[in-house]
């Protein structure tokens, strides 16, 4: 058994590619566009999977699939899907930077290991510290939680 994707439907592509790659630095690997079925499906990979995203040929890994449907629909409940995960280089660096880029950050990383994001399509991210945690540091430490994750 192998993971290959998880696959989110967003409402607005431009939007979505804005906050997955221009923000969260995400890179896109492949794109279909389906004229039949009216749909757009693109393929992102951190960049440290960039390599075997690529070599899987038609089923590249591990990807995030954006699903966008051309006619307008309206998506409910969801409650099945808990979050995407993200490992990271410098978990300060990157909320530091998402949070210039005017993306909220819901649960700071007040202990230097977790924290979480929303996307515009309000699915849940959680980045974790590679290795081992930071040490607590401020700004992040006396940071509340806001909305929820």
């Amino acid at each position: 058994m192998r993971y290959l994707h998880t696959m989110v439907r967003v409402t607005d592509l431009d939007q979505a590619l804005d906050f997955y790659v221009n923000k969260f630095g995400l890179v896109e690997t492949r794109r279909i566009e389906n004229e039949k079925g009216r749909f757009t499906l693109v393929f992102l990979a951190a960049s440290d999977d960039l390599a075997e995203a690529k070599a899987g040929a038609s089923r590249g890994r591990p990807t995030l699939e954006l699903t966008y449907n051309w006619d307008p629909e309206n998506y409910t409940g969801g409650r099945n899907f808990g979050h995407l995960a993200y490992e990271v280089d410098d978990i300060y660096a990157t909320c530091d930077k998402l949070m210039k880029a005017g993306v909220t950050i819901n649960r700071p990383p007040r202990d230097g290991n977790m924290a979480f994001i929303r996307s515009p399509d309000n699915i849940s991210i959680e980045l974790l510290q590679k290795g081992d945690p930071k040490p607590p540091a401020e700004p992040w430490l006396s940071m509340p939680n806001t909305g929820s994750w």
